[in-house]
């Protein structure tokens, strides 16, 4: 999340974690949900770096990477989750 500082990435990764929580239909608090959103960020946008060599820029293209890199990472739980 670049350029939103910290207090900015927590609002916006509590947001993007409940959004995740209502695509993918799970029960997460709002701890879980600003740590999934700042995770999910972080590993997509480094992902979108790699494969396409820039991310989406401020706070709604910040929102959307979010978001999506948070219902990917709750996909890959239940897929961990599953194998056990």
């Amino acid at each position: 999340m670049t350029g939103i500082g910290w207090i900015g990435s927590i609002i916006l990764g509590a947001l993007a974690g409940w959004i995740a929580e209502q695509i993918m239909k799970s029960d997460q608090g709002l701890l879980m949900n600003i740590v999934l959103g700042i995770v999910g960020a972080l590993v997509l946008n480094w992902l979108l770096i790699a494969i396409i060599g820039t991310t989406l820029g401020g706070w709604i293209g910040q929102l959307i990477v979010a978001a999506a890199g948070a219902c990917l990472l709750i996909y890959a739980a239940r897929l961990i989750r599953n194998k056990s």
